[in-house]
């Protein structure tokens, strides 16, 4: 309507078409624990004539149901469809009653004291397939109040909330903005579109002068803050900024790790992205007192960091990936969150190599040579890890992650956030910089997180578009020169703004809608930031740097013209700049009518200035981008092992299976089975499930075979009972209670009978929170004849679920043969967010010859 009014009459299609068929299964206390994965029950959800409730029959737990019913021809679900679904548990009651467990799929017993919860989970809204989440869905949990062992409840499915057409249909300026810079182009659209994040990044910020992360997400997200300040918010909000960062401290002056897999740091590790929000801060400001309180946070923190999660032997970072937080979007589910920090994540390790290149940059600013260059030495040292394991020469692009136990392999996914990083942090050179940006998989509504997608998993990372990632894309994509590919990512960042009237969290990759993703959310901070970002830092091409302000425009020749950005504030000076003509070859700049040398205005600058840039008009060589349709790889296959024959079952879609020993290919079969050649020594083999169009499933759990797959076990030197909880399986004779109060010391005596490589870890429980959420993650050093040989975590396995044993991390040491003390300890810098619960049963210790 104007630059500062816009109506859409966008109309959400996701549930226009919502299937008759519904999936689902049964979860047991909030577990993914009925059915091997890929395997679910259907039920055709056919209308009565009278509207009267559709129900299911009782289902019996465990055994896959399949309803035959044909499905009619364009038919689909109608609205306020209610459903009862009903769940027979009588042979897990018995079994409970007989044995006093229930033996689950997996193989694990389920005791009777320990069923709390029964939950549906599955695919069509409101049901959802994000088993840790189900506890937050009270409408998804199955009771049985007449005590028959048939568990019920009733969902509304096509309800009215999942059928809103959008969030809004008019936005009309209300709020003055004039203390921020005002953009004006030849494009209005495009103008209002920044007015409107104006007013956004205005309603970003809370009472207290932080930044509220979005509309439905109160507080402050270390990840969410640093991604969006490095953006935009550092010159836009800079005491914004500021203060958000310090509220993200913890009280030892470390940078705080926010919720994550299994109790948060260590197993999530992307943290000192906080490093390069500080270090923009002081770019954008100058303010050497800035710099003189950040530096030691971030020093300590990778210190902390070096002990933790820095793998000696890849150069590597472990950790989950950077903001890929939601393990069931991005992960096999056979992982544990042990297995998540041992593996070596793109984005992460593309974070760290960065926060070392800026604590160098600091310490140099600081007047500390020494530790500018150990920290330089270290940044060197992660990128070439990085080009070393991470990249895909084939695919032109860095895999996802490396992942596994004990040989680890490459997932060769794209990651989208991971691979804009290596771009614009320079990881990859100016070749790869092209190929990267070239090859990554883009599909028609943007650059999605990950690609393929995984199977069963509602949008949210998987089979999502991120605006923010969307907007580092378009950066890198003008860092390397791609005029497609930056221009699309002005479009796809636009296009969901602009429809929807408000700067979204994300929205689904295959149909661009913002609804039918597992949460969302309106006035998204990284989003706002992301759209701003793409203004200052792609068309204006601003560059922050020590001596000044940089400008490297990008304009794609589709948005040719002249743009305005006036009241742009840099250090103690204010920017009124002009903009002409296409390209990215600056023919004409001159600050105040002289020219401006090397396109930089100085550090030194105050006062009032006029800048103008005029642009070649040069038209660019034409570049590509890797457009690909939606696509959604096969399941993850469930090998089991017997009598030297792996074998798993047949699943849809797969063309062909490729088998892995110890991380490496050795054949290719269309049977669901193969026959190990009589083993003598440790292997690990896995199975990956190949499609026709060549994308491959994730790699099945490793399983070890040989002499000794079994390891050798050892008890620990004394025992307690554990705490509150009895301990109802354990393998040893007692267990032992570690925590920041008791037992803060474990040792052992390991008699290693022969000289060889050795993989150690630990059995354990800690139910102190949830698989997906909290910060009780136990982290302890361990130590072999008093020299440290690494961390070993013990993350958090369930909220009190005591009775759910599961393994560490293990750490691979060589040894030769003798009598060893092992010592387990708490050490100052195994510190985790919670800060005074660290704490975990342990009941084994476990030594495995792998080589």
């Amino acid at each position: 309507m104007s630059r500062t009014e816009l109506t859409s009459d966008y109309q959400s299609p996701a549930d226009e078409a919502l299937s008759l068929q519904v999936n689902f299964k049964f979860s047991l206390n909030g577990e993914d624990n009925e059915l091997p994965p890929g395997q679910h029950h259907s039920f055709v959800v056919l209308p009565t004539a009278d509207g009267t409730l559709v129900e299911t029959p009782p289902i019996v737990f465990g055994h896959q149901y399949h309803d035959e019913t044909p499905l009619p021809a364009a038919a689909y679900l109608t609205p306020n469809t209610s459903l009862k679904i009903r769940l027979d548990l009588r042979p897990v009651l018995a079994a409970f009653q007989s044995h006093g467990f229930y033996t689950l799929y997996n193989g694990q017993n389920l005791y009777k004291d320990d069923l709390q919860h029964v939950y549906v989970a599955g695919s069509t809204p409101p049901l959802s397939w994000e088993f840790a989440d189900l506890a937050n869905m009270p409408q998804l949990e199955l009771k049985d109040p007449d005590g028959n062992g048939i568990y019920e409840t009733t969902v509304q499915l096509c309800a009215p909330t999942h059928t809103s057409p959008t969030t809004a249909s008019q936005w009309k300026q209300s709020l003055d903005v004039s203390d921020f810079p005002q953009y004006t182009s030849d494009y209005p659209l495009l103008d209002a579109l920044y007015n409107l994040t104006l007013e956004e990044a205005k309603r970003a910020v809370e009472p207290d002068g932080t930044f509220r992360t979005g509309q439905e997400w109160a507080g402050v997200w270390t990840r969410d803050i640093s991604y969006s300040i490095v953006l935009a918010q550092a010159a836009l909000q800079p005491e914004v900024a500021k203060t958000s960062l310090l509220r993200k401290i913890t009280r030892h002056g470390r940078i705080v790790q926010d919720t994550g897999t299994g109790g948060a740091y260590p197993c999530s590790t992307d943290r000192v992205v906080w490093a390069t929000a500080a270090w923009e801060i002081y770019l954008t400001s100058g303010d050497e007192d800035w710099l003189r309180q950040v530096y030691p946070i971030i020093r300590s923190s990778v210190e902390d960091d070096q002990l933790n999660a820095y793998n000696s032997a890849t150069g590597l970072v472990r950790g989950e990936s950077s903001f890929l937080d939601w393990r069931e979007q991005t992960y096999p589910t056979w992982m544990q969150p042990a297995d998540i920090y041992q593996s070596e994540c793109l984005g992460t390790n593309a974070v760290h190599y960065q926060t070392n290149v800026v604590l160098a940059l600091m310490a140099t600013q600081l007047g500390d040579p020494e530790a500018a260059a150990q920290h330089q030495a270290q940044a060197e040292s992660i990128k070439a890890a990085i080009n070393q394991h991470l990249w895909l020469p084939d695919q032109g692009y860095y895999g996802q992650y490396r992942y596994g136990r004990t040989y680890p392999i490459l997932s060769p996914r794209a990651e989208a956030l991971g691979e804009a990083l290596t771009v614009l942090f320079g990881i990859a050179d100016a070749e790869r910089s092209r190929s990267v940006v070239a090859r990554t998989p883009v599909m028609d509504y943007g650059v999605p997180c990950i690609y393929p997608q995984i199977p069963g998993i509602l949008p949210y990372h998987n089979n999502g578009v991120w605006p923010f990632v969307e907007s580092y894309w378009g950066l890198a994509a003008a860092k390397a020169g791609n005029e497609a590919a930056f221009m699309e990512s002005i479009a796809a960042v636009a296009r969901a703004a602009a429809l929807f009237l408000t700067n979204k969290e994300n929205f689904v990759a295959s149909n661009g809608d913002f609804a039918g993703t597992q949460v969302n959310s309106n006035v998204m901070l990284w989003s706002i930031s992301g759209a701003l970002g793409l203004v200052y830092k792609g068309l204006f091409g601003m560059e922050f740097h020590v001596d000044g302000l940089r400008f490297r425009p990008f304009v794609p020749q589709a948005l040719q013209g002249t743009r305005r950005l006036t009241g742009f504030r840099y250090r103690q000076a204010t920017l009124d700049i002009e903009l002409r003509g296409f390209g990215n070859v600056i023919r004409i700049i001159t600050l105040d009518g002289q020219p401006l040398l090397d396109a930089t205005v100085p550090a030194s600058l105050s006062g009032q200035h006029t800048l103008y840039i005029e642009l070649t008009n040069d038209v660019l060589p034409v570049s590509t981008q890797n457009k690909v349709a939606h696509h959604v790889s096969p399941s993850t296959p469930i090998v089991s092992y017997a009598a030297n024959l792996l074998s798993w079952l047949a699943a849809e879609g797969v063309d062909s299976y490729k088998v892995l020993r110890n991380g490496q290919p050795i054949e290719r079969t269309t049977k669901t089975s193969f026959l190990v050649p009589t083993p003598t020594l440790y292997a690990e083999y896995q199975v990956v499930a190949v499609d026709a169009l060549g994308f491959e499933s994730f790699a099945s759990e490793p399983q070890p075979v040989g002499t000794a797959a079994a390891g050798l076990t050892f008890e620990f030197e004394a025992s307690t009972l554990p705490s509150e909880k009895p301990h109802q399986e354990h393998t040893g004779n007692g267990v032992i209670k570690t925590s920041a109060t008791v037992n803060q010391s474990v040792a052992a005596t390991l008699a290693v009978p022969s000289t060889g490589s050795y993989a150690v870890n630990f059995r354990y429980a800690n139910g102190n929170g949830p698989v997906s959420t909290s910060n009780k993650c136990a982290v302890r050093t361990l130590r072999i004849n008093q020299q440290v040989v690494g961390t070993i975590v013990l993350p958090q396995r369930g909220e009190d679920a005591w009775e759910d044993w599961g393994f560490s991390n293990s750490i691979v040491v060589n040894l030769q043969e003798g009598s060893y003390t092992l010592l387990l300890s708490l050490e100052p810098a195994n510190e985790n967010m919670n800060g005074e619960v660290n704490e975990a049963l342990l009941d084994t210790i476990r030594l495995t010859k792998v080589n």
